[in-house]
């Protein structure tokens, strides 16, 4: 049998006060990234014009690493066959995953991903509604957080827009029991257009779980000629393991209905 020693392990001050010569703390692993949720509006800006191009560019610009994208097209007629998420994956040279709520004009209509990140996993979720109202969506995808980092839940989702709360609740509280089966600790982001302002009944029900990344700021994101509402999010959580270093609600006013949210986040491993 072999013998055990055992090891004791001193805290640095006491270390320095006996004499030690060395104390090394702990690295602490953290990771950054820029998340951007955007509203594209089918790809048609105010100017009535449906141009992919310029979305493309006005994403490349924030220089983000995961993009959640709402009511996107995929092959209907008004956006004229074109696959939207695709497309604009292309353009801005990422990885993009599509996640149908609906079927609309020949083709589908939904939420995307882009991401520059590897992705591991996608996921889709089909949220409650009322009968004659717009079906809705979560899409995640499960990637690998840089520099080392844990694997990162990544969700983007739209929610009812009609001015009754009652499809917003039942769609947060669907969001919120399908991600929390991934456990308390799981790093997660949550980002889309909840259609819902700060302090209402349905961002209520993410609060119990999430941060509002920009909850000190809370510029208005809608409409995008002159904004009067906050209705577009970046959530995380755990929130010990998040710190927020930038915020900016991007200042386009025609190539959406909505402004871009864009959140550059920390991720470190210890609270």
């Amino acid at each position: 049998m072999v013998a055990m020693k055992a090891i004791w392990r001193l805290p640095c001050w006491l270390m320095l006060l006996i004499g030690a010569t060395a104390c090394i703390q702990p690295e602490i692993q953290t990771s950054r990234l820029k998340v951007l949720s955007y509203n594209i509006h089918h790809g048609e800006g105010t100017d009535g014009q449906f141009d992919l191009e310029r979305l493309a560019a006005l994403i490349r610009a924030q220089d983000a690493d995961l993009v959640a994208l709402q009511e996107v097209d995929q092959g209907t007629e008004r956006a004229s066959g074109r696959l939207q998420a695709m497309e604009l994956g292309r353009l801005t040279n990422m990885q993009a995953v599509f996640g149908k709520a609906m079927d609309y004009q020949g083709g589908a209509y939904g939420e995307a991903i882009l991401s520059r990140l590897p992705i591991l996993e996608t996921a889709l979720q089909p949220l409650p509604h009322s009968a004659g109202a717009e079906p809705r969506a979560a899409l995640a995808v499960l990637v690998q957080l840089p520099d080392t980092g844990p694997d990162l839940w990544f969700v983007a989702t739209h929610l009812d827009h009609l001015p009754d709360d009652t499809d917003r609740l039942a769609q947060a509280e669907e969001i919120r029991r399908w991600l929390v089966r991934q456990g308390p600790d799981a790093p997660m982001i949550l980002a889309g257009d909840l259609n819902a302002v700060p302090g209402s009944a349905p961002m209520q029900i993410f609060e119990q779980d999430w941060q509002m990344a920009d909850e000190a700021f809370q510029r208005p994101t809608f409409p995008s000629d002159q904004p009067k509402l906050k209705i577009d999010y970046v959530l995380f959580r755990p929130d010990t393991h998040w710190r927020v270093t930038e915020i900016e609600v991007v200042g386009e006013s025609v190539a959406s209905d909505h402004r871009p949210l864009l959140v550059g986040l920390e991720f470190s491993g210890q609270p």
